[in-house]
């Protein structure tokens, strides 16, 4: 027997993780989660500001992160529209323009028809420069954004009135994969403007480490990877259970995925056990 276990086909090993992937996701296997302090944090962020405050949502990501940021943007997006926040994207990636006009398609038109274009809320899209946007928008921003994506007068769009610079935004939500990103915001916006510039993200696994000195000062939440997402998709749910109206799945992509992600892992676990058990095991027979 340990002689198999041994030699055993790696093929064995591969199909064994597809199995902890694939019966997780055909069963529709939810983990329950129980949100840590860093997302509850990020949760009240939008939650105790008073109905019809103005947030920039800023997608500073590509459908490349879409598995990790998708259910982050669409959590925020949704919190938002139950709180009746007006909302003004833009957009620091040049990808970041369509994932806001699929936003604004698959999920406020869709779940939130009453809510009107314009007047609460309104797409500025993409505009060059990285870092460079982040200092013009800290002094005017209509400098740079004069008119929307599509075309239209930024004076003629309600939404905007008495937002001049990110300063005049009640809280500032980044969504960021990067460079241009949650880091940008950071250093450029909050550290530079404190108690001025209100700052949550949602960002990737492997950016979330470098994020933590700034928390709480410069950045008053921050969703990490999958996890994050799932945490505060449970909190949105609890507290905003979805109406007749709107499509539950999409508000549980996250949820759905830590069912699979939590099988893999203690696959693994379980293998690299074995194969400490196995190496032991052979140490101790030939000795």
């Amino acid at each position: 027997m340990l002689e198999k276990l041994q030699h055993l086909d790696r093929r064995w090993v591969f199909l064994m993780m597809l199995l902890a992937v694939a019966v997780p996701m055909l069963a529709d296997w939810q983990v329950p989660e129980k949100s840590t302090l860093l997302v509850r944090q990020t949760f009240e962020a939008i939650d105790r500001l008073p109905e019809g405050s103005k947030i920039l949502l800023s997608w500073d990501w590509d459908p490349s992160a879409e598995g990790e940021l998708g259910p982050m943007a669409n959590a925020f997006v949704r919190h938002c529209c139950q709180k009746k926040h007006k909302m003004v994207f833009i957009a620091l990636w040049p990808v970041g323009q369509q994932l806001i006009d699929d936003t604004i398609e698959k999920l406020i038109q869709a779940d939130y028809p009453h809510l009107v274009y314009g007047r609460d809320y309104v797409n500025l899209g993409f505009k060059p420069g990285n870092e460079g946007v982040i200092k013009v928008l800290l002094t005017d921003l209509r400098q740079l954004y004069t008119t929307d994506a599509r075309g239209t007068n930024i004076e003629k769009i309600p939404v905007m009135r008495g937002l001049n610079t990110v300063r005049d935004f009640d809280l500032v939500v980044s969504v960021s994969a990067g460079y241009p990103g949650i880091k940008e915001w950071v250093q450029y916006a909050s550290a530079a403007y404190p108690n001025q510039v209100r700052l949550i993200t949602g960002t990737t696994g492997v950016s979330a480490p470098l994020l933590y000195p700034y928390i709480p000062d410069q950045l008053q939440g921050m969703l990490g990877a999958i996890k994050g997402a799932a945490e505060y998709e449970q909190l949105l749910l609890e507290k905003y259970p979805p109406t007749h109206g709107e499509e539950v799945g999409k508000y549980q992509e996250a949820l759905r995925r830590m069912g699979p992600q939590l099988a893999a892992h203690l696959l693994m676990i379980g293998l690299i056990v074995l194969g400490n058990i196995l190496y032991f095991a052979s140490r101790r027979k030939q000795s």
